[in-house]
């Protein structure tokens, strides 16, 4: 099968939809699949493989802005995967409707909490009304300038015309699934949750440790991600204060911070946690490994995931995980549930807290959640996923099949009239 992905994340950056975009070509390609991959590369590469789309930096963030051009695709995918509704998802969107080609789209991104935290996602929706041809008046346009019900609700209008567009929708988690609820009209919506398979680290934890400045006795509280906004960092800063009540030796560890590195500091500074606190820039991913065995308890503060990778991954390492979003403790095709807590400083502490002091707890969590990662193996995913590229490709000859037939009726009943 040949699958076009389209994906506005640049390869290598440390976010969810760019891991989960590396690791499903790596898994299809190995399978025996043609993949084509079109993300962000640098200006001046044009449109080389698998990086594919010329692109733009925006300035102080570690964002490129793809400028698409896919008309001369060759050779024609069997199957449009679509993973971003930026500019590069969008032509995606555009170039299946040219070739009349059957769209799977993954909602990787929660668009309408994310344009709380940030301008762009307002003016890449005025990109994608223009760029898809909605007609908007300027009524429409100004309503995305005002926060609240108005912005949600053209949001969710302009999100509508994805869905529209798409015959399967991919949901990476139950939580992600149930928010598609508030959409007028679906596709069918499979849950799919990317299986990661974490590479094997020479780096030990003795190693990792003394280069962070941590004693091999002290308890690792870790985080990994961005640490802006949307992830709370301000919620992790506050929970790891209370935690240093009852843990004074513990360190927190955060993995991944580049963006708002100084308004970090400055938290930490606020909560009275700087001396305990380590910010970490990006690691390549095939270093996390080390980062998930040299930690005790892994904190996913965040709230606006849809899906949080990094938790699989940690739990495949065997590093218990505490989250402070009850909506994304189901595991993978799993009974169990992570250990959850309300999204406050004081419970989140708590559990941290408890994992941290109770060995039996400790590990309990921890086999819970390996055994988690295990069942769900890469086989399973791309399993899933294969059924739904098929079903999509199904999904369209039906379409095919219906409007001939309703076009086959108008012309009897002209003739007969």
């Amino acid at each position: 099968m040949r699958i076009a992905h389209f994906c506005d994340s640049h390869p290598g950056r440390s976010d969810g939809v760019a891991t989960s975009v590396a690791a499903t070509v790596s898994l299809l390609r190995a399978a025996g699949h043609e993949v084509q991959v079109y993300q962000p590369a640098p200006l001046l590469r044009g449109r080389q493989e698998p990086c594919g789309v010329r692109s733009v930096p925006v300035p102080l963030r570690n964002i490129r802005v793809g400028l698409p051009h896919f008309s001369g695709m060759r050779p024609v995918p069997h199957v449009v995967h679509v993973h971003t509704p930026g500019p590069v998802g969008i032509g995606g969107l555009r170039y299946a409707r040219a070739h009349d080609l059957p769209v799977v789209m993954t909602w990787h991104t929660d668009l309408l909490a994310y344009s709380a935290h940030f301008m762009e996602i307002q003016f890449g929706a005025v990109h994608a009304a223009q760029r898809l041809a909605l007609g908007w008046t300027m009524r429409d346009y100004l309503r995305l300038a005002r926060s609240g019900t108005e912005r949600r609700a053209q949001l969710l209008r302009l999100a509508q015309e994805f869905m529209d567009r798409t015959n399967v929708v991919i949901a990476p988690s139950a939580k992600t699934a149930a928010g598609l609820a508030e959409f007028e009209r679906l596709p069918p919506v499979w849950t799919v949750p990317t299986s990661i398979q974490l590479a094997d680290c020479p780096l030990g934890r003795t190693e990792l440790r003394r280069s962070l400045r941590i004693p091999d006795t002290a308890p690792v509280v870790l985080a990994v991600g961005g640490a802006t906004k949307e992830k709370d960092p301000a919620l992790l800063l506050a929970s790891f204060a209370r935690l240093l009540r009852h843990v004074p030796t513990a360190r927190l560890v955060m993995v991944g911070v580049k963006q708002n590195r100084i308004n970090v500091i400055r938290l930490a500074r606020q909560a009275g946690v700087a001396h305990a606190l380590r910010l970490v820039r990006p690691v390549p991913h095939s270093r996390m490994a080390a980062y998930y065995g040299m930690a005790d308890v892994l904190a996913f503060a965040s709230t606006t995931d849809t899906q949080g990778l990094v938790m699989l991954e940690a739990e495949a390492a065997g590093l218990p995980v505490v989250l402070a979003d009850a909506a994304l403790a189901e595991r993978p095709n799993q009974d169990s549930k992570r250990l959850s807590t309300a999204p406050d400083a004081d419970s989140f502490a708590a559990g941290l807290a408890k994992v941290l002091t109770d060995p039996q707890l400790h590990r309990e969590v921890a086999e819970a959640g390996r055994a988690a990662a295990d069942a769900y193996s890469a086989e399973h995913y791309l399993g899933h996923l294969l059924a739904a590229y098929q079903y999509a490709q199904t999904a369209k000859r039906l379409d095919h099949a219906a409007a001939g037939a309703s076009a086959g009726a108008s012309r009897a009943a002209r003739t007969a009239g």
